[in-house]
């Protein structure tokens, strides 16, 4: 996790890149990046909420504004990469309109596990693009 926020500070565009973060009380309860993945697709990162600010929909609200965010930076796609036993921030990002695209074994975190690669497709000329929220 450490790398990639160092990568995100290094590299940062902020025409292109978001660290969208969640307080309460002035205390990190949650966050999510988006990053420029290039080739017109930003990538999500390291989706996250602390234990005592989940169940009360943070996470898909996280994801929500970086959607927004893409869409209005010009990305026309956005992909993530996360493991298929986070069942919680699946159930988000396939509420949000994201697609499984890949799947693989994976033994990154010791033990073999089947990772997945989403998709979600924002350019307005799309007809897999999710509908707009009214």
């Amino acid at each position: 996790m450490g790398d990639i926020t160092a990568q995100f500070i290094k590299t940062y565009d902020p025409k292109k890149e978001r660290c969208f973060i969640a307080e309460k009380n002035g205390e990190m309860i949650g966050c999510v990046f988006l990053v420029n993945a290039g080739e017109g697709a930003a990538k999500l990162r390291l989706l996250f909420v602390e234990p005592q600010a989940r169940g009360m929909g943070l996470a898909t609200r996280l994801v929500e504004e970086a959607v927004d965010f893409a869409r209005d930076a010009g990305y026309e796609k956005i992909l993530l990469w996360t493991m298929k036993i986070l069942d919680s921030a699946r159930h988000i990002y396939k509420k949000v309109g994201f697609k499984v695209i890949d799947e693989e074994i994976n033994q990154e975190f010791g033990e073999k596990l089947v990772s997945e690669t989403w998709l979600l497709s924002i350019a307005d000329n799309e007809e897999t693009s999710p509908p707009v929220k009214s």
